[in-house]
């Protein structure tokens, strides 16, 4: 515990720290700098190559980008296809994901049987593990909890090291079978020290998908509806990969490429997941709908609306920070299939639970806030609302408490990370190494007898 005296000289020690650390925006610009790995119109640096995801929002021509509506292929498979399939069929799609996504193929009706087989069978966690890694040392905050929870596996596994194919992909599908289940636990453990409710502990069931399974483990009664069920379903399979570009799955990579085992590669991406900027941006559209629900008398007054989101981009209203989360992507221009399919789908459900007032105020937000943005910013490439608007929303009417929301997008990922975990490992060949300019110039050591 740091005594006053102390954070006295912690407040010196920040004041030095911003003295002699500062990096001049300016450098950047001087040397044609791509920050975030982005060139100057936006659009990410090329770094690799991958045959797992690809996400299309516009072409390259005659050096313009041109928009197009939003694409999502896995495996080259058109992502809404998937969906819509199952949707229709009234059929769980995650797993079947999981297998393209890992396997590189569609799976046949009997593969398909065979593999939910196996991960039913690794949902349990090892013995002794709950009560030693997620009971004894639980955290408030459950992505934390998460990362922890997979680097605490390596020491229950038999061989953590190997990177031979075979052994990467059983741990993978360990890893994509426990998620669901260490992200319920952990959060059942939350409620009971952090907000000092009733534990409850409710194991998985072999024969339910992950979506029934997480739903079964979350509530106290282990009572869910199907429509709830398949509403899940959907968020876990358009959440399950999005191209080796984005920030955690390129984190997965870069650890792999180090020839680092598969759970530090994974728990780095859980941490990158956890970031506001990345996975974390749907507890901000909320906070964000909650600031336009005081603000605005009439949920469906366009102009009312809009002149708070005018407010919002001129940091003058909300967190001040001048976005808009939820609209807005660095590869979606005219559409983001993702939140297309949330919209289409996700009526039903806030029809019968009530929340068609809240869900029509998100798409007005969308409506309202696209011209308003690009307006503002003096935008020529047209922006389009991402999943985030919608998905705080949808988990909101399933019951599921916002500190999940990132979790649960985590239990998505992890076959789009496993996926780029194996093919990197297996494929890349070369340590990530870019390269970074030097801020500062060279100065003399000088003998402490003589500095100031």
């Amino acid at each position: 515990m740091m005594t006053n005296e102390t954070w006295q000289y912690m407040d010196h020690l920040y004041d030095q720290m911003e003295k002699n650390c500062h990096i001049d925006p300016k450098l950047f610009d001087d040397i044609n700098l791509k920050r975030g790995l982005r060139n100057a119109d936006g659009t990410g640096v090329l770094a690799g190559v991958t045959s797992v995801g690809s996400v299309q929002g516009y072409y390259i021509e005659d050096g313009y980008r041109e928009p197009i509506e939003g694409k999502l292929y896995y495996r080259g498979i058109n992502m809404e296809d998937i969906v819509e399939a199952h949707y229709r069929d009234k059929t769980f799609g995650y797993e079947e994901v999981a297998y393209l996504l890992i396997i590189g193929k569609l799976p046949t009706k009997e593969e398909l049987e065979e593999f939910r087989s196996v991960l039913s069978g690794a949902q349990e966690l090892p013995s002794g593990f709950f009560e030693d890694t997620i009971l004894k040392v639980p955290s408030a905050n459950i992505m934390n909890k998460l990362a922890r929870s997979v680097l605490a596996l390596y020491s229950y596994d038999n061989n953590p090291e190997s990177s031979s194919a075979a052994n990467m992909l059983r741990q993978c599908l360990e890893l994509i079978a426990r998620f669901p289940t260490i992200v319920a636990h952990s959060y059942a453990a939350k409620k009971h020290y952090f907000d000092g409710q009733s534990l409850y502990i409710h194991n998985p069931k072999p024969e339910l998908s992950e979506a029934e399974n997480f739903l079964r483990m979350l509530r106290h009664d282990k009572s869910y509806t199907p429509e709830e069920a398949r509403l899940l379903d959907l968020m876990l399979m358009i959440q399950a990969e999005h191209g080796g570009g984005n920030n955690s799955a390129f984190v997965c990579r870069a650890l792999s490429s180090s020839g680092t085992d598969t759970y530090s590669a994974i728990a780095g991406a859980v941490s990158s997941l956890k970031g506001p900027l990345h996975g974390g941006a749907n507890a901000k559209v909320m906070e964000m709908v909650d600031y336009v629900k005081d603000a605005v008398s009439d949920w469906n007054d366009e102009d009312e609306i809009k002149s708070y989101i005018r407010k919002l981009v001129r940091k003058e209203a909300g967190d001040k920070s001048g976005k808009v989360y939820g609209l807005g992507h660095a590869v979606y221009t005219l559409s983001d299939p993702r939140a297309k399919l949330l919209k289409r789908y996700a009526v039903e459900v806030a029809t019968e639970k009530g929340y068609l007032d809240e869900l029509n105020l998100i798409m007005n937000i969308e409506k309202c806030g696209v011209p308003v943005i690009m307006e503002e910013k003096k935008m020529d490439i047209p922006i389009c609302a991402n999943v985030d608007l919608y998905t705080g929303m949808i988990y909101k009417m399933l019951g599921i408490p916002e500190e999940l929301c990132t979790p649960l997008f985590a239990i998505a990922r992890i076959a789009g990370w496993c996926a780029h975990r194996i093919e990197e490992a297996t494929t890349g060949g070369r340590l990530y190494r870019p390269a970074y300019r030097a801020a500062v110039r060279k100065v003399p050591y000088v003998d402490i007898a003589h500095r100031k």
